[in-house]
């Protein structure tokens, strides 16, 4: 993990403020979700990206009722 420098204190809810310049660097938009990992004693967001349920690619991700599920799987199913 490579440290930015920067220290943010958390609120009375809980919540943290992500720099600018993290966001624009991360590609993070207003209303992006972030999944949320821990390692250790280490707390790890990541931008959320769906994936498939049943290969867990990301590419041409459609839902299919409720679930994600991406093209490639959608065709097999349809066979």
């Amino acid at each position: 993990m490579k440290s930015t420098g920067i220290v943010r204190k958390v609120d009375e809810l809980g919540r943290i403020v992500l720099p600018i310049e993290l966001r624009r660097t991360l590609d993070i938009e207003v209303k992006d979700a972030l999944e949320i990992y821990v390692e250790g004693d280490a707390i790890m967001l990541k931008k959320y990206e769906p994936s498939c349920i049943f290969c867990g690619s990301s590419d041409g991700i459609q839902d299919f009722k409720g679930k994600n599920v991406c093209s490639a799987c959608k065709s097999q199913i349809a066979k």
